[in-house]
């Protein structure tokens, strides 16, 4: 958290925060245009600011893009404001869910967190039916994780595995996993109260894909979720980034799988799905 609070007092770096606040996803070169900074400058404060998980960044072919990262913002609030102030803590949620809505055409949600586990244990948790009921809300996820196989979702513990239409993308076991994600469904209209108008409007949304990149990180794991190819505007962006009220969508979940992986017990429910 050192490294949080220092890389914010630099006035140059908060005004790298606040471009990707506009813009999320931008390649340094996009960064260095319109700043009054030589790119080894540019270059050298993002490093510091990547030092602090304050950035992420996502190779894209040639290029590397780099995207605001929430989790050191949610740490300072588990570690210190939730104690004294609920209130406080729901609108400065709500300030960030703010900041980091994108006016993208396509908005891309991408999140880093560091697991004290390893990159063999992380995979199990994405993949075993079991350890993904356990942080994800009750909800158990299964497939053989080959590329074109569908993921099934299973809602109660005595329930049918569903197909909601979601197929693997990416399967390096390990190292990365990819796959389509589904659409809503009619529990979500009465867990958001959405109108049948309202709910046909979200369904007209395409399909997005969520992508977990697993790296090892000196005694921890690098953990990198990328949530992206959305519809323009799109509800599913909003719920799956947590911006959603009654959705914790993805940084809830991950807070969930980085507490049961090194502790042994997941967040406290409730603990919803992401989306």
């Amino acid at each position: 958290m050192d490294e949080v609070f220092r890389a914010l007092a630099d006035a140059s770096r908060r005004r790298l925060l606040d471009d990707l606040n506009l813009r999320n996803g931008q390649s340094l070169r996009e960064l260095c245009a319109g700043l009054d900074m030589t790119r080894q400058s540019v270059s050298k404060h993002l490093a510091v600011l990547e030092a602090a998980n304050l950035v992420t960044t996502v190779r894209r072919g040639r290029e590397k893009l780099h995207y605001l990262n929430p989790a050191p913002i949610n740490a300072i609030a588990d570690r210190w404001i939730h104690r004294y102030d609920r209130e406080r803590v729901r609108a400065l949620a709500d300030l960030q869910r703010a900041l980091e809505r994108e006016p993208m055409e396509s908005p891309t949600f991408v999140y880093t967190t560091y697991v004290s586990t390893t990159p063999e244990r992380l995979w199990a948790a994405l993949t075993e039916p079991e350890f993904t009921r356990r942080y994800w809300g009750g909800v158990a996820l299964r497939s053989d994780w080959r590329v074109g196989s569908p993921v099934l979702w299973q809602d109660e513990p005595d329930g049918e595995f569903r197909d909601l239409g979601q197929r693997v993308l990416v399967a390096e076991p390990h190292r990365r996993l990819s796959y389509s994600w589904h659409g809503f469904q009619p529990e979500h209209a009465a867990h958001f109260g959405w109108s049948a108008e309202e709910l046909a409007a979200r369904l007209a949304e395409r399909r997005s894909r969520v992508t977990f990149d697993i790296a090892p990180y000196g005694g921890f794991v690098r953990l990198t979720v990328t949530h992206d190819d959305f519809s323009p505007d799109s509800e599913m962006h909003r719920a799956v980034s947590g911006q959603l009220d009654g959705s914790g969508g993805w940084p809830e979940l991950l807070a969930s799988l980085k507490t049961l992986l090194e502790t042994g017990e997941p967040l406290p429910e409730p603990a919803t799905a992401a989306g």
